[in-house]
């Protein structure tokens, strides 16, 4: 049995099989917070090519991301994919979407087992919609230069304003069950690697595709910076 179907074959037992991510592009979403997640999954298909990662748009036309990178959905919301885990993802166009009443539609359709995640301001959709009261969750906590100004502030105090019910974290990854949200940018790695562990898993698992991403020394630092605020019982996604 040669390495990918030997890797493939150990994690069988106990994991979701065919686990998928559909991931949210909109107009200005932040690249590597998107780019991220979908590259972790996309590297752990070569171990276990039952795993799916695609995008998911409010139309089928191209959307121009941040620093004008245009992707191609694979979906629109009107054909609501089955999916295991839907993510989105930050950047400026958070500020419009947190008004996107279609979005807000197809997120309450989604059926119960389906998580909830993003990453960075994200999180600000779920704090607009109330998903986030009476949980933890995080958002970025480095500011910009125009965060740091008089004139604006620091996405995760922002996400205080938006659900003061929420119990804010500084975690890098916060699984409060249904709802896992990631803080800035670059914590979308940990948060593609964490739905590996919600899907099933295991650690050997995902530190092989750590390993072959040239990201296992970064992940060894920031495997265990993450909040539970669910019990055990409610981590994995049911098979």
């Amino acid at each position: 049995m040669d390495t990918v179907s030997k890797a493939a074959s150990e994690v069988a037992m106990g994991r979701k099989q065919g686990f998928r991510l559909g991931v949210y592009v909109f107009k200005d979403a932040e690249v590597l917070d998107y780019a991220a997640p979908c590259g972790v999954l996309s590297v752990a298909r070569r171990f276990d090519p039952e795993l799916d990662v695609f995008l998911v748009a409010e139309t089928m036309r191209p959307v121009q991301t941040q620093a004008g990178i245009t992707v191609l959905p694979n979906y629109a919301f009107a054909d609501r994919p089955d999916m295991d885990a839907f993510l989105i993802p930050g950047g400026f166009g958070t500020r419009q979407e947190m008004h996107n009443g279609r979005l807000f539609e197809f997120i309450r359709a989604l059926p119960e087992t389906c998580l909830l995640t993003s990453v960075c301001t994200g999180s600000w959709i779920y704090a607009r919609m109330g998903l986030l009261d009476g949980i933890p969750a995080t958002n970025r906590k480095e500011p910009d230069r125009l965060e740091a100004s008089h004139l604006g502030k620091t996405p995760i105090d922002r996400l205080a304003e938006l659900a003061p019910a929420c119990r804010v974290s500084r975690a890098r990854v916060v699984d409060a069950g249904r709802v896992v949200t990631a803080g800035g940018i670059s914590s979308g790695m940990e948060l593609g690697f964490h739905l590996l562990r919600r899907a099933g898993y295991d650690a050997a698992f995902i530190h092989d595709v750590a390993r072959v991403m040239e990201y296992h020394r970064a992940w060894a630092l920031h495997e265990h910076d993450i909040e539970y605020a669910a019990p055990a019982a409610a981590r994995l996604v049911s098979a």
